[in-house]
């Protein structure tokens, strides 16, 4: 290869490499994009003309196109991670990115609906907006019941859900499986879809193994849900920033308030590092001193 391909060459084989270990597309997408503009900054320099100096300029570069700083840390991230397998290929002996301070971020958490808040949204009647009343009652109760992933929740599969166990399988990020149980409310949203979702296939004449599908009967996609429980979570009279995610929050949010033992969260949200999970204890923590400020008669 010549020099001035090196390093968008590398970045090619790098990704391939991500592909072939199952790596999340979300993160290939943004890996691809982040290291893309990495390539076209630093041009024809060899690996050896590339120092912490020049990563420092590729930052600098990017705040200067009006990148955020999460969006900047991310960029850094994927170069560190460019690094690291190039060190691993015997193709540099240093990591200049590791010598680059990540940015600061704001420790944002995010807003998590009450325990209340969810229970009249999930108790009541689907709204008007709500066009498959049934599936969205099941989405609603999957996301928030078990804790998972947008992603995770569209992938589920007809045969992925054992009811007499009361169990689904879940596949998340790097193809991991995990069984997550579900309760009453799951079972009793999933009585009502499943015969609805027969008699569209019927009327579509057609099949599909996933259990969520779309008016045409194909599998739901992550945006179709974003759209969908946005929809029903202003309805409802909730924020519209509510999203997936913010379900997944809850629920690992309410089962800390509730004295689950944060071991069993992190096994049952897929968590690959307890640090993770540990959010939630500051989400609950955030929580905890609101009811107290607002309650005890000595913090007034």
């Amino acid at each position: 290869m010549n020099k001035n391909g090196q390093v968008a060459g590398a970045v090619q084989k790098f990704l391939i490499s991500l592909r072939e270990r199952n790596t999340s597309p979300h993160t290939i997408r943004a890996y691809t994009r982040d290291l893309g503009n990495f390539a076209a900054y630093v041009g024809p320099r060899t690996w050896r003309d590339i120092d912490h100096i020049t990563i420092r300029g590729f930052l600098s570069h990017l705040y200067e196109r009006g990148l955020s700083k999460t969006s900047v840390a991310r960029s850094l991230a994927a170069v560190r991670s460019l690094y690291r397998w190039l060190a691993q290929a015997g193709i540099v002996e240093q990591n200049p990115a590791a010598l680059v301070s990540t940015p600061k971020l704001p420790k944002k958490l995010p807003r998590v609906p009450t325990m209340e808040e969810l229970n009249s949204v999930l108790d009541g009647t689907m709204p008007e907006v709500a066009a498959f009343p049934e599936r969205d009652r099941l989405m609603l109760e999957l996301l928030y019941g078990c804790g998972i992933r947008n992603s995770e929740l569209v992938g589920i599969n007809l045969d992925h859900v054992h009811v007499k166990g009361e169990i689904i399988l879940i596949r998340g990020k790097g193809s991991k499986e995990r069984y997550v149980p579900f309760g009453e409310a799951v079972t009793i949203a999933l009585a009502a879809y499943l015969p609805v979702r027969q008699q569209a296939l019927s009327a579509h004449r057609k099949t599909t193994p996933a259990l969520l599908i779309n008016a045409r009967g194909g599998r739901l996609t992550t945006r179709s849900v974003r759209r969908i429980i946005k929809k029903i979570a202003v309805a409802k009279g909730l924020s519209p920033d509510v999203h997936p995610h913010t379900l997944r929050h809850a629920f690992g949010t309410h089962m800390l308030e509730e004295g689950a033992d944060l071991r069993a969260i992190q096994e049952l949200l897929g968590h690959e590092r307890l640090s993770t999970t540990q959010r939630y204890t500051q989400l609950s923590t955030k929580h905890l001193l609101s009811v107290y400020d607002q309650t005890h008669p000595r913090a007034k």
